[in-house]
């Protein structure tokens, strides 16, 4: 299947096309920027699949206009809400497509949602720590955001989040359990982008065979 990648130029968006260029599966139909119009490019380069990955906040704007298009999208940029998502949903299910909202590509961070969400109610204290580079500037990051908001739905009331930004660091995810006498922690460790392949590739088999718009990696991994 052709997919077009939005945000190419960026860290997420090259290494996406790398990955389809290597790719027997998908084929990668073009490469967009900011210079480019979305509507036109993919009106005329044949995509059945578009990957965002541009700057954070754009993703429900562009997964429209995919959708409009006639394009599943597959929205790895940051700022998607769940609120966004289900209108989102509701729009592809009217016109017969799918998609997939992916706060993190991450393999690791998918199966870590899955334990939180297994032990929210376990411990009567939690907090989150996330550590990044300093380039990044959103603070906290989507993925520590997307799992407060998985505790505080099974929990209620706030996780609180730490974040850290320094030179030294790429992608580090702590959630910290504490109770009488003892503290569990789960902790994810990015090391390189090679970590999003996986993820990147199954979120693109989901939404091209799903019918409305998921949020969250672990839709497309198997249970």
């Amino acid at each position: 299947m052709r997919v077009a990648v939005v945000g190419a130029r960026g860290r997420l968006g090259a290494f996406a096309c790398a990955l389809l260029r290597a790719s027997a599966e998908f084929e990668l139909a073009a490469e967009l920027g900011r210079e480019h119009d979305l509507a036109s490019v993919l009106s005329e380069c044949g995509a059945a699949l578009a990957l965002d990955a541009s700057a954070a906040g754009l993703g429900a704007e562009h997964a429209r206009t995919m959708l409009a298009r006639g394009v599943r999208p597959v929205i790895g940029t940051s700022g998607v809400t769940r609120v966004e998502t289900a209108e989102l949903d509701r729009l592809a299910r009217a016109r017969g497509l799918g998609g997939i909202v992916v706060p993190n590509f991450s393999l690791g961070i998918a199966w870590l949602n899955r334990a939180v969400e297994m032990l929210a109610g376990a411990f009567p204290s939690v907090s989150i720590v996330e550590r990044h580079h300093e380039r990044k500037h959103d603070a906290p990051s989507s993925t520590a955001r997307d799992t407060a908001e998985r505790l505080e739905r099974l929990r209620g009331g706030t996780v609180p989040i730490a974040s850290v930004r320094a030179p030294g660091l790429y992608a580090h995810q702590e959630v910290l359990f504490g109770g009488p006498g003892e503290t569990l922690t789960l902790r994810h460790d990015m090391l390189g982008p090679e970590a999003f392949g996986p993820g990147i590739l199954a979120a693109l088999r989901h939404a091209a065979r799903a019918t409305g718009v998921a949020f969250g990696l672990e839709a497309a991994l198997a249970p």
